[in-house]
């Protein structure tokens, strides 16, 4: 049996792979033309961000199940899996604290303006300090929009660490572990000192954070972004930190070209790139949690995070 890994992943997936007797196949690039190509032969797909497109799909002899190396899936088809009978499964959790931890880090490096205050002493510019206003993370308010396995983290550490009230917008879970949950999503807002966003990208949530939105947000609040670009309206951000409205906004995800674009002109803007899961440790995990579901379906069994069981009726 064969396993093609579209984009590079932790060794520790690919020897569970070889041990459990499937032979790992590297895929030389990850445009969907190069995967289709390698594609016939091999019984699973490991896939990041590349997702795997229809055209791999229709190329595909032998598929059995394709595994996302993350928890977003959106980048692969889903239709063209179901026609084919093969199985999607993603992994999510395996990398949360890694990304709640980057979160927790942004949120305290735009509060105290850390990016900037570097950049201006490696520029030799003198009086920082007195350039802008600076604030604690310690006994404010922090709205947590997104319940799942990193949202949880990122609101058990701004409890635990700077004793925050922690505020919940998830109405899709059920459980939010006694803490406070908003009754609205522009309830909350209007609360928060700092929002960290941790949703899925679905209709519903594309540029939750808008004109409106960001129009109710408390004046020197902060956002913070680790889930995906599409949640907030970019050029709606730019007008709102004109207006210096926001104390800082510190981005993991965003536009292509946003970093050199409008926002890069505002220093209390942070913008790392896609950094949330990319520790050692969360890459050791997410690897083996992925390989470990290739194994599992390939051995006739459902991955617990399958998330179209229902296509094994049309294998079967």
């Amino acid at each position: 049996m064969k396993c093609l890994v579209v984009q590079p992943i932790h060794e520790a997936g690919l020897i569970l792979l070889e041990t459990q007797g499937i032979e790992p196949v590297l895929c030389p690039s990850s445009d969907m033309e190069t995967v289709a190509a390698h594609i016939p032969g091999c019984d699973a797909v490991i896939t990041r961000d590349a997702g795997l497109k229809a055209v791999a799909f229709a190329a595909a002899d032998r598929l059995r199940i394709v595994v996302i190396h993350g928890t977003g899936h959106d980048s692969v088809d889903k239709t063209a899996a179901a026609a084919k009978g093969v199985l999607v499964a993603n992994t999510p959790g395996a990398n949360a604290r890694s990304v709640a931890e980057l979160a927790v880090g942004l949120a305290i490096a735009a509060a105290r303006g850390i990016p900037a205050a570097d950049r201006g002493e490696r520029a030799g510019r003198a009086g920082f300090r007195e350039s802008a206003r600076f604030t604690e993370l310690s006994g404010k308010t922090a709205l947590i929009v997104g319940w799942g396995a990193i949202g949880r983290d990122v609101g058990r550490m701004l409890e635990q660490a700077f004793g925050m009230r922690i505020v919940v917008h998830s109405p899709r879970a059920p459980d939010i572990g006694g803490y406070e949950r908003a009754a609205t999503l522009a309830a909350g807002l209007a609360e928060a000192d700092l929002v960290s966003l941790h949703t899925p990208m679905r209709a519903e949530t594309s540029h939750m954070i808008g004109r409106e939105t960001l129009a109710l947000m408390k004046p020197g609040a902060i956002l913070v972004n680790v889930a995906r670009a599409g949640l907030v309206d970019e050029d709606a951000l730019c007008e709102t930190l004109r207006t210096g409205r926001l104390g800082g906004a510190a981005l993991d995800v965003y536009s292509a070209g946003a970093p050199t674009g409008p926002l890069s002109a505002f220093p209390n803007v942070i913008f790392t790139p896609h950094l949330g899961a990319t520790t050692e440790d969360a890459l050791r995990r997410v690897s083996e949690t992925a390989a470990g579901h290739v194994v599992t379906a390939l051995a006739g069994a459902f991955p617990p995070t399958t998330l179209n069981p229902e296509v094994w009726k049309v294998r079967a």
